[in-house]
């Protein structure tokens, strides 16, 4: 591959803050900041609360037995996850399955600029790479189950307070995480070393 659709990739990543670049040292991924993490999870919970509170309000008898349906499917392989911690493939598999459910439940909105919204915002993958740096493993039982039942319940209310409990789980843990690990620099010297 030629240096300009490299050059430009790189230009694309460190605009969406995935990576920064310095001088002399060169390009690498971006350590997200405490204040990154509580940004994009307060513009996430705005977002999906929305969506929520809509889904409440269109959805049908027949998209609620779907949504039902990819909840449950979703909780137990969030349960295999656990059985198989070291399978990345299949981690990888789960965490798109888990996007994909966020994106059905804004489809079930029926507002395209919302949709929009939440794949510019990039909130559902940061979402998942914090996930993943905190090692989060496990999750209450029927969370996505529980969370597809206050959508289809029909009030909007129900809807965004489920939704905003389950966008707020597991932020402490990653904050935590992030702390242990203060020093960005330090914390890429040590990843270095294990590799």
């Amino acid at each position: 591959m030629s240096f300009l659709p490299i050059t430009e990739a790189l230009t694309r990543l460190e605009t969406e803050g995935l990576v920064e670049s310095r001088p002399r040292i060169g390009t690498r991924v971006r350590i997200p900041s405490e204040q990154d993490i509580r940004d994009s999870n307060v513009i996430r919970e705005a977002l999906e609360s929305q969506a929520a509170r809509l889904c409440a309000q269109y959805i049908t008898a027949k998209e609620k037995k779907q949504l039902l349906t990819s909840a449950r499917h979703l909780d137990e392989l969030h349960k295999m996850c656990v059985l198989e911690p070291e399978d990345s493939r299949f981690r990888f598999s789960v965490h798109t399955y888990h996007m994909q459910f966020h994106l059905q439940i804004t489809k079930l909105a029926r507002c395209p600029g919302l949709y929009r919204a939440i794949e510019k915002e990039q909130v559902l993958i940061f979402n998942w790479l914090y996930d993943t740096a905190a090692q989060r493993r496990t999750e209450p039982k029927e969370f996505h189950s529980t969370l597809a039942e206050a959508l289809c319940s029909g009030d909007s209310l129900v809807a965004d307070t489920a939704m905003r409990a389950h966008v707020r789980y597991g932020l402490d843990q990653v904050l935590e995480r992030l702390a242990s690990h203060k020093n960005g620099d330090n914390w890429r010297l040590k990843t270095r070393k294990l590799q």
